[in-house]
C-alpha cells in the first residue's frame, strides 16, 4: 500500500438518469446524518452469547457488548477524549482488549479491561512507541504483539503471557522486515521486505535453525502472508507474481510445493482462516467493491453466504466454536450493520440498526461505477453520485473527489459527508486516477515518478466527463481531497489554475521534500520503497520534488481555497497546511483555514466531522454556488 493511503474516503455515487423532472427529496442536516452510527465488530465472547464492537455513538469510538439473543447493547468503555478500537475478547473470558492512540499521534497502545470493570491495564506501557496485535498462540495462552520499543524504526514480535501479561521477545527484527503471522508451533515467522511500492519479498524465518528462507522470486511482484495452518504444514499467501491481479496461494512448508487456491479477474486482497480451520474466507476488490467469499477448508468448495437483503457482506468473523459467524453488511445508502449467522440452525439475525430513523434511504443516492477516457486514451474508473434533483432544466454543481495515497482507491461504502453534499445538490465524482489500487499492477505503477502529471490530468479529464453530462452546471465544478488527494487539490489549483472554480484541501501535502524527510520512524521498512516511487529528497530527485510541490507555486493559485488540518498529524505536518494558506493569502484569494488540536491524520471525533462538513457546504455554497 502506498504512502498516506490511510485516508480513504468512502465514496458512492448514483447513475446518469436523464429524467427532466427533478425528484423531490428531503433535505438532511449533517447532524442528522451523523446520528447514523459507525460500527465495527471484533469477535465473540467465551460462550458466544455476545459480540464485542466499537462504535461512535458517543461522538468518538467506544466499546460495547451486544447480547445476541435480544440485541441489547451494554457500553464497556466511556472515553471522552480519544477513540478506543476493539481488538477482541481474551479467549475463554469476557475480558477484552482495545487499542488507542493519543490525540491522533498514531502511537497506539494495547489495553486490557477486565470483565468486572476493574482498572484498565496498558499492556504496552512504553513511551513513544506504536504497537499492534499479531494473533494468539495455538493454546490461547499468549498474545503476539508487534512493537518498536527496542528500535523506533523496526517492529519486533513479543509474546504476552495472559496470566501475567509480561512481554517476552519472540523475534528481534534486525533486518528491516515487516513481521507477519506466527506459525502454530512458533517455529516459523513470516516476514516481508519492501523493495519498491510495486515489489516486495516474502520470507520465512525458522526459529529452530535460525535460517531465513526466501519464498518470493526476483520478479516485479508483491507477496503478503495470510495464515499458517495447523501442524506447521502450510502457509497461505497472496501474490500477483506473473499476473495483473493478486491471487491466493498455498505453500507446503515440508515440500516447498505451491498450489493456486483462488484467482479471479480482480485483486484478492485478504484471506482469513477460522480458528478450527473448518472454513476460510477470501476478500476480493471487485471494481471498487469488496466481495467476501466463503470456502470449506477441507474440500476447497465455495459455500453460499446467507442472503442479506439490505446490503452486501463486507467482512466475516468466525466464533471460536465455528458455529457462529458475525457479518458486517453495508451498502452505499446505509451504514454498516452487524448480523450473526448460526451454521447449525441456518439462521441469520440482524443485531444492529445504524441508520438514523429520521433518515430515509429513499432520499439517499446509490453508488455507480462509471468510466471515462483520459488525455492519452487510458480508461479511468470512477464512482459517481448524481443528485436526485439534477435535470437538464435544473443543472447542478459538481465536486471531483480525489482519494488518498498515492495508491489508494475510492470505493463503495457509506459516507455521511458525501451523502450530505449530494443531498444538498452537489454531484460527486470520485476518480480512481492512474496509480490507484485495484485495477491491476500495470495501472498501479503508472504514476511512479510522474505524480501531479498524468494522475492530475486524469482528474481534469474527469471534470471534462462531468461537463458532458447535460444536468451538470459546467461552470461550477470544485475539486476536493485529503492527504495525497489534498495534494492533488493544491496541484490542480497551482498547475492548472483555470480548471476548477474552488478547492477543498484536507491535510494535503504541500512540500514533498519535507513530507518525505519527516516520514515517521516506524515506517523505516517502507521508506526506501516510497523514495523509489516518489523520489529521494536527499538526492537530485529534490529538483523534481520541488517542481511538483504546490507550496513553491502558490503564486498561481487564484481560486478560493479551504484547508483543514489535524494538529497532531505525523504524516502531513501542520506546517504544510499553514504555509500554503499563508502563501495563497498573499494572492488576495479567499482562504479559510480550520485546525483541530485533538486530531491527527484523518478526523475521528464526530463534532469535528460535523464542523468539517458544515464548513465545506457553506464554503461551496458561497464560492461555487454563489449563494449570498
Amino acid at each position: 500500500m502506498k504512502y498516506l493511503s490511510l485516508f480513504a474516503l468512502a465514496i458512492l455515487f448514483s447513475a446518469c438518469s436523464n429524467s427532466d423532472k427533478p425528484t423531490a427529496v428531503k433535505s438532511y442536516s449533517i447532524e442528522q446524518l451523523y446520528n447514523n452510527k459507525a460500527i465495527n465488530g471484533a469477535g465473540f465472547n467465551a460462550d458466544e452469547t455476545k459480540v464485542l464492537v466499537d462504535d461512535n455513538s458517543t461522538g468518538i469510538f467506544n466499546l460495547s457488548a451486544i447480547n445476541i439473543a435480544d440485541t441489547a447493547s451494554k457500553p464497556l468503555t466511556h472515553s471522552v477524549k480519544d477513540s478506543y478500537f476493539a481488538i477482541g475478547y481474551v479467549p475463554g473470558t469476557n475480558d477484552f482488549l482495545y487499542s488507542a492512540d493519543q490525540g491522533g499521534n498514531e502511537n497506539y497502545h494495547i489495553y486490557l479491561q477486565k470483565a468486572d470493570g476493574s482498572a484498565v491495564k496498558d499492556l504496552t506501557p512504553w513511551a513513544n512507541t506504536t504497537n499492534g496485535t499479531d494473533g494468539w498462540s495455538a493454546d490461547k495462552k499468549f498474545l503476539y504483539i508487534t512493537s518498536n520499543k527496542r528500535d523506533p524504526k523496526f517492529n519486533d514480535i513479543y509474546k504476552l503471557d495472559v496470566k501475567t501479561w509480561n512481554a517476552e521477545l519472540l523475534y528481534q527484527n534486525d533486518g528491516g522486515y515487516s513481521p507477519g503471522p506466527v506459525s502454530k508451533s512458533e517455529r516459523y515467522i513470516s516476514l516481508i521486505k519492501s523493495i519498491t511500492t510495486d515489489k516486495n519479498e516474502l520470507y520465512i524465518y525458522d526459529r529452530t535453525t535460525k535460517a531465513v528462507k526466501k519464498l518470493s522470486n526476483d520478479k516485479e511482484a508483491t507477496w503478503y502472508p495470510a495464515a499458517f495452518t495447523k501442524g506447521d504444514s502450510s502457509l497461505y499467501y497472496i501474490t500477483n507474481d506473473g499476473s495483473e491481479f493478486s491471487y491466493l496461494v498455498k505453500y507446503n512448508l515440508n515440500t516447498g510445493a505451491t498450489s493456486k487456491v483462488y484467482s479471479t479477474t480482480w485483486d484478492v486482497v485478504g484471506m482469513e482462516l477460522s480458528d478450527l480451520e473448518k472454513y476460510y474466507t477470501v476478500y476480493v476488490n471487485a471494481d471498487g467493491k469488496t466481495k467476501v467469499l466463503l470456502f470449506d477448508n477441507k474440500t476447497g468448495k465455495q459455500l453460499d453466504f446467507p442472503e442479506v437483503k439490505d446490503g452486501e457482506v463486507k467482512s466475516a468473523v468466525f466464533s471460536p466454536s465455528e458455529k457462529n459467524m458475525m457479518l458486517t453488511v453495508g451498502s452505499s445508502v446505509s451504514p454498516n450493520n452487524l448480523y450473526v449467522y448460526n451454521f447449525e440452525k441456518k439462521e441469520l439475525k440482524p443485531i444492529t440498526r445504524t441508520l438514523n430513523p429520521a433518515v430515509s434511504t429513499d432520499d439517499l443516492v446509490s453508488a455507480e461505477v462509471v468510466h471515462f477516457k483520459s488525455f492519452d486514451g487510458l480508461e479511468i474508473p470512477a464512482i459517481y453520485y448524481k443528485p436526485k434533483n439534477a435535470t437538464k432544466e435544473h443543472p447542478v454543481p459538481a465536486i471531483l473527489l480525489i482519494h488518498g495515497g498515492p495508491g489508494g482507491q475510492s470505493n463503495f461504502g457509506f459516507s455521511n459527508q458525501i451523502q450530505f453534499l449530494v443531498n444538498h445538490g452537489y454531484a460527486v465524482l470520485a476518480v480512481n486516477n492512474r496509480g490507484s489500487s485495484g485495477y491491476g499492477k500495470t495501472f498501479y505503477k503508472l504514476d511512479n515518478k510522474d505524480h501531479s502529471n498524468g494522475d492530475l490530468k486524469d482528474c481534469i479529464w474527469g471534470k471534462k466527463w462531468l461537463q458532458q453530462q447535460a444536468y451538470i452546471d459546467t461552470a461550477k465544478i470544485a475539486i476536493m481531497g485529503g492527504s495525497y488527494g489534498g495534494c492533488m487539490v493544491l496541484g490542480a489549483l497551482a498547475f492548472h489554475p483555470n480548471e476548477f472554480k474552488v478547492g477543498v484541501d484536507m491535510f494535503g501535502v504541500a512540500n514533498w521534500m519535507r513530507t518525505l524527510k519527516s516520514i515517521p520512524p516506524y515506517w523505516e521498512a517502507e521508506r526506501k520503497a516510497l523514495y523509489d516511487e516518489l523520489g529521494d529528497p536527499y538526492t537530485a530527485d529534490s529538483v523534481h520534488l520541488k517542481k511538483i510541490s504546490p507550496l513553491f507555486h502558490y503564486q498561481t493559485i487564484n481560486k478560493p481555497l479551504i484547508v483543514f488540518q489535524g494538529m497532531n498529524d505525523v504524516r502531513v505536518l501542520p506546517i504544510e497546511s499553514k504555509e500554503i494558506v499563508d502563501g495563497v493569502k498573499k494572492n488576495g484569494v479567499p482562504v479559510e483555514y480550520i485546525t483541530y488540536p485533538n486530531e491527527g491524520h484523518g478526523f475521528q471525533k464526530k463534532e469535528n466531522l460535523i464542523t468539517t462538513a458544515n464548513k465545506i457546504l457553506a464554503f461551496l455554497d458561497k464560492y461555487l454556488m454563489e449563494k449570498k
